[in-house]
């Protein structure tokens, strides 16, 4: 599978990219991937620049991952929306497919995962976009006894754990399999740890997008 993430930190940090493809590798499947970030991007400010939209074209990925900046669907849902349209019609006319990455609400504010959440699924379901729910995960470990802290110091950007979270669940949503059992690589993510959310992942991701029950 040919992936290509467009987005800001939250996807750079911990290189997400490069855990799921550990997690792929392990599966006996493939990724190859590309990612085009910047700090506290908006997917605008990606299309208006348009690099993301002329290596859609040039690279022909299988699957185009978009992370919108992490508070705009909270704040403008209507923006939110059309700035994903705008890039659907480049993957779709590349043969691609929108891959949604869903992200969390912030340490301080929990309540407005319900407002990303809907955002997300909306214009998933309007465009026929494969929506990964790593928020809806990340909500799931948050009201789990003894669960790793997802955040990092900053109540926003993930920790180590929060990164694998959200790498376990695009495994689960990309390639239909579970993540359980899987080793971890790298630091700062115990093998505990790692089982919980593994798990976490695998019950946030739809039947719809997943065989597993």
């Amino acid at each position: 599978m040919r992936a290509l993430f467009v987005g800001n930190s939250f996807t750079a940090r911990n290189d997400l990219p490069g855990t799921l493809a550990h997690l792929a590798e392990w599966a006996g499947e493939s990724l190859r991937h590309e990612l085009l970030w910047a700090g506290g991007a908006s997917l605008r400010m990606h299309w208006n620049k348009g690099v993301a939209r002329e290596t859609i074209e040039r690279t022909r990925p299988d699957v185009v991952v978009l992370q919108e900046q992490s508070t705009l669907p909270i704040k403008n849902a209507k923006r939110f929306h059309e700035n994903v349209r705008l890039f659907d019609e480049a993957v779709r006319a590349s043969g691609a497919r929108t891959a949604l990455y869903l992200t969390w609400a912030r340490r301080h504010a929990p309540e407005t995962q319900r407002a990303l959440t809907d955002a997300y699924t909306a214009i998933g379901a309007e465009l026929g976009a494969l929506v990964v729910p790593v928020g809806v995960a990340w909500e799931r470990v948050c009201a789990t006894p003894g669960a790793p802290d997802l955040y990092d110091a900053d109540g926003s950007h993930p920790s180590a754990a929060g990164s694998y979270l959200a790498a376990c669940t695009f495994f689960a949503a990309l390639f239909g399999k579970s993540p359980v059992g899987a080793p971890v690589h790298g630091g700062g993510v115990a093998s505990d740890e790692a089982a919980l959310l593994q798990d976490a992942a695998w019950r946030s991701v739809p039947s719809s997008t997943s065989p597993h029950a």
